[in-house]
């Protein structure tokens, strides 16, 4: 935890806090420290800064803070994910917040099994938790915009035409031939497919939306390993 999140019902004053369970314990227990000690502190989805302890026991944490500066900005990436096995969910989300991804959509596609769909990780409050762990790494406030869409082909067909209005569309695929560029200048539309790869006819389905099929090499990569690497090297 790099940055302690703050929420509005944390406050009892204009600039005084007070917290409980998974802040309270890591401060206490991980960061071991003190009253009077300092730590980076930020409102979500507001300013960040500093917080003083002035209390610190087994039962609250209290600091005295202030808040002056903005949050890093966001990349101007929208990443369209299909959905992951559940245990990869986790890792992606925090991973591609603490990144800056601005928007991610999790989408279906036909390896993707139906049984991902029904996992509590897929719980709005699961999906909460592992982008604020992202926030938290980045020292970032701002959560990235999450969305689901079950239907691939309404989704791509009827939405996405209007998603990457004014973006460079692009849809890692292996074999592609053709490398991810560097360094792009501008947003970008990103697809990444499930484990094992889209259809030839997911394939041909996103081009038709204008998608250009990329790749980073010959290795295939898993999907945590694949967006760390396409967003470092796009931005």
């Amino acid at each position: 935890m790099n940055l302690l999140l703050l929420l509005d019902t944390d406050f009892i004053s204009p600039n005084h806090v007070r917290l409980s369970g998974r802040r309270l314990e890591h401060v206490r227990d991980i960061h071991r420290l003190q009253v009077g000690d300092s730590l980076k502190v930020g409102m979500l989805g507001g300013y960040s800064g500093n917080g003083e302890i002035h209390r610190l026991d087994g039962e609250y944490l209290e600091l005295n803070v202030t808040l002056d500066c903005p949050p890093p900005p966001k990349l101007p990436l929208t990443l369209i994910l299909a959905l992951p096995r559940p245990k990869v969910l986790n890792r992606v989300l925090a991973s591609a917040t603490s990144l800056g991804v601005a928007r991610i959509f999790l989408v279906n596609a036909w390896k993707v099994e139906k049984s991902y769909w029904k996992s509590p990780r897929l719980e709005e409050g699961n999906l909460l938790h592992q982008r604020i762990l992202g926030l938290e790494q980045a020292r970032d406030t701002m959560l990235p915009e999450l969305q689901t869409r079950r239907l691939l082909r309404p989704f791509v067909e009827d939405e996405l035409p209007g998603l990457i209005r004014d973006t460079l569309p692009l849809m890692a695929h292996p074999g592609s031939g053709i490398p991810c560029p560097r360094a792009v200048e501008g947003p970008v539309t990103l697809t990444i497919g499930p484990e094992g790869g889209f259809l030839p006819q997911e394939v041909e389905l996103f081009g038709r939306a204008g998608f250009q099929a990329v790749e980073l090499g010959p290795r295939i990569l898993r999907v945590e390993t694949a967006v760390a690497a396409l967003v470092s090297r796009l931005y």
